[in-house]
């Protein structure tokens, strides 16, 4: 048989006394949360400030601690960011075309502490409730995380909805009149990337990432999946350590070690990088042989830090020459006129080459040229006239014969050979020219005014088209511009060796050494400062981290001796090795097997290890520094014997007490360990139907809602006979069996039986009468005769023929039932007298 679990329900008459519980759940309380112990409620840095006072630190560093510290309190204070004071409880979770959901579903929940079990089969959706809460508040999930993305990133979306994905998380803030809505959609299909607003009473509307909770569900995650469980004891060493360092509320030490830190790295890089480069300077002013270079290696190379103001003096009594004025003389002495020897050679070059066209021309070879070419031309005519008489050019009659032929062929072979002389003589002249205006070179882009005016000269050189004035006129200009260069050159040079450049670059070096030295040397008394904070503050951090973490560690521990039940294995201790920012730090678990020291890992079940992981896990969400007000469980009880469900059921309730425990479980062994030990607890129960549609429900008393079924049908008109000698007395059988199983749990819980063997003999027990001996005396070996005397003692006379009818239904032949109102009204007094057993003197 199933048992089920005993809801309890908000009611007009207990609404004063749920407000006072949840207003003590916000408030310290040393036998409700043991997280609180030795805490005295104070805050981290409210008890370092307490500590400084009376330090025996100097006061450099103390102040330095105090503007550090002052800094972190203003970013803790953040309007908005919740806080220990002002816990966020869930109001309720609805979900649109995510995972298992299609369509709108809303899970209610009771924004204050309890335990709400939400119960259903597999692939009801169940988790999608918890994983959408999840995704909506922190942006990813444990599965995610476990399978690595690549799969649920594709496939998360609802299958059979057509609807754009939609969670909307209800959280319910002390003092705002309503609850604030989360509501968190996608514009794309990564599911890691949603689009979340957070719209409060009063406040508007923000994107969530902007109202600064982020840090709060890093450290105080209240979420918990089975992938979780895994990583809290198989996970990372370090990530271990800060999953539980997180929760001792030293954040904000830490925050303010960082800006300490910040300090000191600056003021010790500046630092280092001064000293880095005193060798280089040392050797650069060691290879000048100057009194200048000697004294700056007197006040830079000697022991101890540097002679800043010697050197400083050295730097300023530079003669005044900026470095425009250096470039003006690098260049002028760099400047180079025209090669005098060059252009001469080409001058001289241009004049033989006129003088050569001269000769040419007054010999005449200057028309051979034109003489040659009317001589081939008559010629080649008297060739194709050879009968004409007359001369075709002057008309005289003597006639262009053979003679006159080969004479005229004589003169034109002259003449040509005089025409080459003169084209090679014209030839010479243009490449004499083209020499001399090569050599010609354009203005610079920038010159010494005292050279503009004849490096203008030189270059109009260029533009002069005959031959012997731009002899004479380059070899002017050139002459006058060789001789003005050489005259800046040497000025130039002069200047530059008196300002001694090589002594002016080590200066140079100087003086940019001397602007990083001055405020690093400067800044070392500080530094020393900075390091004497940071000192202080690791070895409070140190004992504060001991002294918060000792409550967390017997939080721990009771946890655990809880859900240990049967299990051989201690939890002797559990502690933090290595700091914040250490390379190597863990959380170490030190185990033992009966009383021999062993490895968690190498010797508990993977049940045992998921009650070592929810002992660390459940602390942690609990931490009085937590300003969440819920926790989320999906799936806690895989893995678990029935034992260690049991213990579980008492630790949530216990947790109950302070928070709002959330637990998602297809398995009914948590439910039933509710009920066997009576611990008031909510169910909800998650139904899917077809195409994804999934609705949550409240369960009911079992009990009750048997009943309820009974009296409807009792209430019917025209019942059909079978009905009521058959169908009513088996549905008041069922509240009768329900009945007396929920007593054969508490009884056997009470008598200290351990899970198993009770859920054992409840399973051995078939008939009513089995089942009514073990609920009656904790003995199903009781008979017939033994139950019946125990019912009419505590129920009156009438409840054995009762009985006797609900077990004669089952027969064909059914029962007589007069009256079915009655009948149900009987069998009600029977349940509801038995469903408790009688306590034991």
């Amino acid at each position: 048989m199933t048992e089920h679990p005993v809801q309890s329900e908000p009611n007009e008459s207990n609404e004063a006394k749920d407000r006072n519980k949840a207003k003590e759940a916000n408030e310290p309380n040393e036998a409700k949360n043991p997280g609180d112990q030795g805490r005295g409620g104070s805050s981290a840095l409210t008890r370092l400030a307490e500590r400084l006072d009376s330090s025996a630190l100097a006061e450099a560093p103390r102040e330095l601690l105090r503007e550090a510290l002052g800094a972190t309190a203003a970013e803790s204070g953040v309007p908005g960011v919740p806080h220990a004071d002002r816990q966020v409880f869930l109001d309720s979770i609805s979900v649109t075309g995510f995972r298992g959901i299609g369509r709108t579903a809303r899970l209610p929940l009771t924004a204050k502490p309890g335990v709400t079990l939400v119960v259903g089969r597999n692939g009801t959706g169940k988790s999608s409730f918890a994983e959408a809460a999840e995704t909506a508040l922190t942006g990813r999930t444990a599965r995610l995380d476990k399978k690595r993305g690549e799969v649920w990133r594709r496939h998360w979306r609802n299958l059979h909805d057509g609807a754009e994905p939609k969670v909307e998380v209800r959280l319910a803030i002390p003092g705002d009149p309503r609850p604030s809505a989360l509501i968190c959609t996608w514009p794309g299909d990564d599911v890691t990337a949603p689009e979340a607003e957070f719209r409060r009473p009063g406040h508007g509307r923000r994107p969530f990432a902007d109202i600064g909770w982020g840090r709060a569900l890093n450290d105080f995650s209240p979420f918990l999946s089975y992938a979780d469980l895994d990583k809290v004891v198989n996970g990372r060493p370090s990530e271990q350590y800060d999953s539980v360092a997180a929760i001792l509320g030293l954040g904000e030490l830490t925050d303010a070690d960082e800006r300490l830190h910040g300090v000191e790295k600056a003021l010790d890089s500046a630092l280092k990088q001064a000293e880095a480069e005193r060798p280089a300077l040392v050797e650069a002013l060691s290879a000048l042989e100057d009194p200048r270079a000697e004294r700056a290696l007197a006040a830079l190379g000697g022991p101890g830090d540097p002679d800043l103001d010697g050197l400083d003096a050295l730097v300023t009594a530079l003669p005044d020459a900026d470095e425009g004025r250096l470039r003006e003389l690098r260049a002028t002495a760099a400047l180079a006129g025209p090669d005098l020897a060059v252009v001469g050679e080409a001058v001289d070059r241009l004049r033989e080459a006129v003088a050569v066209l001269d000769d040419v021309r007054a010999s005449g070879a200057e028309d051979a040229h034109q003489r040659a070419e009317l001589l081939a031309t008559a010629l080649e005519h008297s060739r194709r006239h050879e009968d004409e008489d007359t001369c075709p050019v002057c008309g005289s009659d003597r006639p262009l014969d053979e003679a006159w032929a080969e004479l005229a062929a004589e003169q034109v072979a002259m003449l040509r050979r005089d025409a080459v002389t003169a084209g090679e003589a014209r030839t010479g002249l243009r490449d004499a020219v083209d020499a001399v205006r090569y050599l010609v070179t354009p203005v610079p882009g920038w010159l010494p005014a005292p050279l503009v005016d004849p490096w203008e000269e030189w270059q109009a050189c260029r533009a002069i088209g005959d031959a012997e004035r731009l002899a004479v006129r380059a070899e002017t200009a050139a002459l006058v511009l060789a001789d003005a260069c050489a005259v800046l050159r040497e000025d130039a040079l002069r200047e530059l060796a008196k300002l001694d450049e090589e002594w002016r670059a080590c200066v140079t070096r100087l003086a940019g050494w001397l602007d990083r030295a001055g405020p690093a040397y400067a800044g070392r008394p500080r530094l020393r400062q900075v390091r004497a904070a940071r000192k202080w503050l690791k070895e409070e951090r140190t004992a504060l981290r001991e002294e918060r973490f000792r409550p967390f560690e017997d939080h721990s521990q009771r946890i655990w001796e809880e859900l240990r039940q049967r299990s051989d294995v201690d939890l002797r201790s559990v502690r933090l090795t290595g700091g914040e920012k250490a390379t190597v730090r863990k959380l170490v678990m030190d185990v033992s097997v009966d009383d021999t020291q062993a490895a968690a890992l190498g010797v508990m079940s993977q049940g045992e290890l998921h009650s070592l992981a929810l002992s660390l896990f459940l602390p942690r969400a609990a931490a009085p520094d937590s300003p969440f007000g819920f926790v989320v469980i999906d799936d806690p009880v895989q893995s678990m014997d029935p034992a260690k469900v049991h213990g579980l059921a008492k630790v949530l309730h216990d947790l109950g007490e302070t928070r709002q425990i959330v637990v998602f479980t297809h398995d009914t062994r948590l439910q039933r360990a509710f009920t066997g030990q009576e611990l008031p607890v909510t169910v909800m129960e998650v139904e899917r139907g077809r195409r994804s549609v999934v609705r949550a429900r409240p369960v009911s008393d079992p009990i009750g809602q048997a009943l309820a079924d009974a009296r409807a049908l009792a209430r019917t008109p025209d019942l059909p006979p079978v009905a009521t000698t058959h169908v009513l007395p088996s549905l008041c059988r069922t509240v009768l069996e329900r009945a007396f199983s929920e007593a054969a749990w508490l009884r056997l819980h009470r008598a200290g039986t351990a899970e198993h063997d009770a859920e054992k003999a409840v399973a051995g027990a078939v008939t009513l009468m089995d089942i009514a001996a073990l609920g009656l005396f904790g003995d199903p070996s009781k008979g017939a005769r033994d139950v019946y005397r125990e019912l009419r003692r505590r129920c009156g006379p009438g409840a054995v023929d009762l009985v006797r009818q609900c077990q004669e239904g089952a027969h064909p032949s059914g029962t007589s039932m007069p009256d079915p109102h009655r009948f149900v009204t009987g069998v009600e007094d029977i349940a509801l007298t038995v469903r408790r057993p009688e306590e034991t003197p």
